[in-house]
């Protein structure tokens, strides 16, 4: 063997061996790499699952805050609505109790209104009196009570009077109201007066009997219809001693109006 094939063969060698080495090394790095690669990736995995359930953590502790929160929310609602329909009942039956009392009181006072009328409503009133000269004044009526201005007089409803003597006819009255006078026996009758006497009918709206002075005056629309007439007139004035009627005009410039039958 020469020496210039030996070189060759060794120079052969030698690049063998360094390939061989290069290829060697490239291998084991290559492991090396992809070791660490998977390592990393592990490493990487490891982590993503863990801030997985740290936000799968805080998701859930959200949630909770915020299912608390509502909670609370309507528990403070229905308390305060709660405490709302509490006072709106209160209110009401204050209102209640307030307008009751009102009512029992209204009724209260009612009843004694009603109660003091009563007492002061007489039925059947009925009044017998005699004068010096024997005329006898005899009055009736449904009902009748005291005068709230003047406690002397009674006010009746529905009266029926007469005033009669021994000498003479009967002056028979009949009105829907009178006042008549306790004291001094005058009476006042008014609203669809109507007097009789002998043949006569007077009706007016007012009829005055004075017992002092045995005069009894009719007045207001006065009508007077006897068999042969009927007359309009201003006042007729009765002589309760001499049962004597006297007819005058309204006034001094009108005359007595008469429409024979």
């Amino acid at each position: 063997m020469s020496i210039k094939t030996f070189f060759q063969i060794l120079i052969l060698l030698v690049i063998i061996m360094i390939i061989g080495g290069v290829y060697i090394n490239y291998f084991d790095n290559k492991d090396n790499f992809i070791q660490e690669t998977t390592t990393r990736e592990n490493n990487n995995l490891e982590q993503i699952k863990e801030l997985e359930r740290k936000l799968l953590n805080l998701e859930t502790k959200n949630q909770e805050l915020n299912e608390k929160i509502l909670n609370n929310k309507s528990k403070n609602i229905l308390t305060e609505t709660k405490i709302e329909v509490e006072d709106r009942d209160k209110d009401k039956e204050v209102l209640k109790n307030k307008l009751k009392t009102n009512e029992n009181t209204e009724k209260k006072e009612k009843k004694k209104a009603d109660t003091k009328i009563i007492k002061n409503l007489v039925k059947d009133v009925e009044y017998t009196s005699v004068d010096e000269k024997g005329n006898r004044f005899h009055l009736l009526a449904n009902s009748g009570k005291s005068n709230p201005v003047n406690k002397d007089i009674l006010d009746l409803d529905n009266v029926r009077g007469e005033i009669t003597s021994d000498k003479r006819d009967t002056i028979y009255i009949v009105s829907d109201y009178a006042q008549y006078n306790t004291i001094n026996l005058n009476s006042k009758f008014y609203e669809n007066v109507i007097i009789n006497y002998q043949d006569k009918k007077i009706n007016c709206l007012n009829f005055d009997i004075n017992m002092d002075t045995n005069k009894a005056i009719a007045y207001n629309d006065v009508i007077i219809t006897d068999p042969k007439s009927i007359m309009r007139a201003g006042i007729v004035e009765f002589d309760l001693k001499t049962k004597n009627i006297d007819i005058n005009p309204e006034n001094t410039t009108s005359d007595i109006k008469v429409i024979t039958n």
